[in-house]
């Protein structure tokens, strides 16, 4: 079987090709050019051009051929103008997620085909397996072989949420070589086998581009445009009719009478590994919820409830008053106990929820974080302190059109509620949720609230197992 392996010139995709060749596959490797503006980046340099020559000495270390191929412009089609026209709109996009269903996985698997391939091979850390009837024979549906997909061992490095949207053909056609073994052990096979690539630091930022400075990268095509940010208090929410909602909807669904918990606990994601992954977050209870009550809840309050908060309501009046010795006549805000306009800022399209970077504003005990944008009216509204009230959400939806499902044999019908293990961001650990189908989409209901949902962002689910099931952008 000959076998296309896309080689980055880091040290995972280098030790796929090289178990790859090891097993007697006809391997060659293939070099991804997918991005040309260096302007776009911190460094400002070439980087691509570093990672192809690392890969060309890997390729020859292995003794493989080695080719390469410039899909820049499919990136941009594909990749990058969806992520401008979702900022635009006041979304966050995943752009790591629809490279590898755009690009890796559907262009660059092209590109090999007409090289000759019958597989593509890439380095990422999860698992495919063939899936299996009772009798032990692969499922076969409208002639095509069913496959599994599940997190990669090392719950450090697990990537099955960068491929939360590959379809059953695309797996079919893919090899993950590295996926059974930890990143510490990847590293030794390198050392060992001498590859170039064997002390190379893990790439960073957006997939092919780099770290860059997004605002700055976003106003390539988006215009800055000066707008206000308001500071919401937490006063607003003993007023607010749809948090009062969502707080009583969320208790009529619990097992048993109690006060429901809206409130994320935060542990930084930044401290990343084994001990992140199986750590609660500290302060957050789970909300034990009666599936007969999620199921009997209506199509509108269920709609309801997974809508986030609008801040459109907090307005703000003006007032003159006399200042000085001569009483010049000057224009002030009056106060509002709900909150109050605390900066500047340009564009509520470069800001996303949960950020707290980039706002330049003083004053505070604790962070300013960004709880909702209005791009529309050019508004970031934020709240104070990691347990600000606006920071959490209990419950998502995803639209009819973007509900995507793996395992096309386990997707649910409406009126169905099923019990799920979901994350909404890559290296979260999985939180216990119900997923209810209904007409309108379907509706994720976390045990525990989530802290700093944006929309545009995948939500994924999985089986107890480990077993990467179905996504859709929320």
């Amino acid at each position: 079987m000959k076998v296309c392996v896309g080689l980055s010139g880091g040290v995972d995709s280098s030790v796929a090709a090289l178990l790859l060749k090891q097993q007697g596959y006809d391997v060659f490797a293939m070099f991804m050019q997918n991005w040309h503006d260096a302007d776009a980046t911190l460094h400002g340099d070439c980087e691509w051009e570093e990672d192809r020559f690392v890969a060309e000495m890997v390729a020859r270390k292995i003794g493989i051929p080695f080719y390469f191929v410039d899909l820049s412009k499919e990136y941009r089609q594909r990749v990058v103008d969806y992520m401008f026209d979702e900022y635009e709109h006041g979304r966050t996009p995943n752009p790591d997620v629809l490279c590898n269903r755009e690009i890796k996985f559907d262009a660059f698997i092209k590109a090999g085909e007409r090289m000759g391939a019958d597989m593509v091979a890439t380095g990422h850390y999860c698992r495919r397996e063939p899936l299996l009837d009772a009798d032990g024979n692969q499922v076969v549906t409208g002639g095509r072989p069913q496959w599994r997909i599940l997190e990669g061992v090392d719950p450090n490095k697990d990537q099955s949420y960068f491929l939360c949207q590959l379809t059953q053909e695309q797996l079919s056609k893919a090899l993950f070589p590295i996926g059974g073994l930890t990143k510490p052990q990847v590293r030794e096979i390198a050392s060992r086998a001498d590859l170039p690539s064997a002390d190379k630091k893990d790439s960073q930022g957006i997939c092919f581009v780099g770290k860059v400075d997004l605002p700055t990268f976003l106003k390539q095509k988006l215009k800055p445009s000066e707008g206000d940010v308001v500071e919401v208090y937490d006063a607003y929410y003993s007023r607010s009719e749809h948090y009062a909602f969502v707080h009583d909807t969320l208790a009529a669904l619990m097992e048993d009478p109690g006060e429901p918990n809206m409130i994320a606990g935060y542990s930084s994601e930044d401290s990343g590994g084994e001990a992140f992954n199986n750590r609660r977050l500290s302060g957050c209870a789970a909300n034990k919820y009666s599936p007969e009550k999620i199921s009997a809840i209506s199509d509108s309050d269920l709609e309801r409830l997974s809508e986030p908060l609008d801040y459109g309501d907090i307005r703000f009046e003006t007032e003159t008053y006399r200042s000085g010795k001569k009483h010049l006549k000057k224009t002030r805000y009056k106060q509002n106990p709900f909150g109050k306009i605390v900066g500047r800022h340009d564009g509520a399209q470069f800001y996303t929820i949960g950020q707290r970077k980039g706002l330049n504003i003083g004053g505070h005990k604790e962070s300013l974080f960004v709880i909702a944008t209005d791009v529309r009216e050019n508004i970031i509204y934020v709240g104070e302190g990691h347990s600000h009230k606006g920071l959490s959400r209990n419950c998502l939806r995803i639209a009819p059109q973007d509900i995507h499902w793996i395992r096309q044999d386990l997707e649910m019908e409406d009126g169905s509620v099923r019990r799920y293990r979901v994350r909404v961001r890559y290296r979260q650990p999985l939180q216990d949720a119900w997923l209810v189908k209904r007409r309108k989409g379907l509706y994720i209901l976390f045990d525990m609230p989530q802290r700093g949902l944006s929309d545009g962002q995948f939500a994924v689910w999985y089986d107890a197992a480990g077993e990467m099931l179905g996504s859709g952008v929320y």
